[in-house]
């Protein structure tokens, strides 16, 4: 079911700055990946003070795609119906970017790695994936859900279309120790994650994030995606087909 959000939450959110007279951006590729512990916590990180875009906003482990996420070498394939869900909004190298995307950035800014251990040696020029592979991983994107995806409205110093992935925090290695793009990096249990200073979109995705925990085992495969986007009648928070 979609829900018309104009002139409510689409434009109430000045963390991204709201400005009607701003030329059209067009989205860039994005991805996030959230962490779930035991099922009750997710977790979350401050942005910078210095960041253009939601500054000093609670949000997950995420970032642009780079044009190194499609090319990398040998991860271990999305689930079949992963794939799939991506694939109705984009084509397969795309796909595969996103989620390589929001492997790369959680290792970037909370230093967990999501992989398998390799004993064969990766070479990579590309400057974001060359410490990942020093680590003796492979990324093992078959352990991530796809939940939802966001595409920032209009009027926007910045704007993303962004893929929102969950994985069970059991499935990563290594201990939180980002670069610092995300301070106070720790674990917040989901029920007060509201209470935090968030965009809406990370609001969202934490009611989205609630919702799939407790539908998991009676979700079935082909179930719709989450979608916000911006249309000519406004923000319409709906699904993804």
């Amino acid at each position: 079911m979609n829900k018309n959000l104009t002139g409510t939450d689409d434009k109430k959110d000045a963390s991204d700055t709201y400005n009607p007279k701003l030329d059209y951006i067009r989205p860039k590729d994005a991805a996030t990946l959230i962490i779930v512990r035991n099922g009750v916590d997710v977790l979350m990180g401050v942005r910078s003070a210095k960041h253009a875009f939601m500054p000093n906003k609670f949000v997950f482990p995420g970032g642009r795609v780079d044009a190194a996420d499609g090319r990398v070498a040998r991860p271990v394939d999305l689930h079949p119906e992963v794939a799939a869900k991506l694939e109705r909004g984009c084509a397969p190298f795309r796909a595969r970017a996103l989620a390589m995307a929001a492997v790369r950035e959680t290792f970037e800014e909370a230093g967990l790695i999501l992989g398998v251990p390799t004993t064969e040696r990766i070479k990579t020029k590309s400057p974001g994936w060359k410490p990942f592979f020093d680590r003796g991983y492979v990324p093992a994107l078959d352990q991530m859900e796809y939940v939802s995806r966001a595409i920032t409205p209009p009027g926007r110093p910045r704007r993303f279309d962004a893929r929102f992935f969950m994985v069970n925090a059991d499935k990563l290695h290594g201990s939180i120790d980002g670069n610092g793009e995300l301070e106070n990096l720790h674990w917040v249990p989901i029920d007060e994650a509201q209470q935090l200073d968030l965009p809406n979109v990370t609001s969202f995705m934490i009611d989205i994030v609630k919702q799939r925990l407790k539908d998991r085992q009676h979700m079935e495969p082909g179930a719709p995606i989450p979608f916000s986007h911006w249309t000519p009648q406004g923000f319409i928070r709906g699904d993804e087909h």
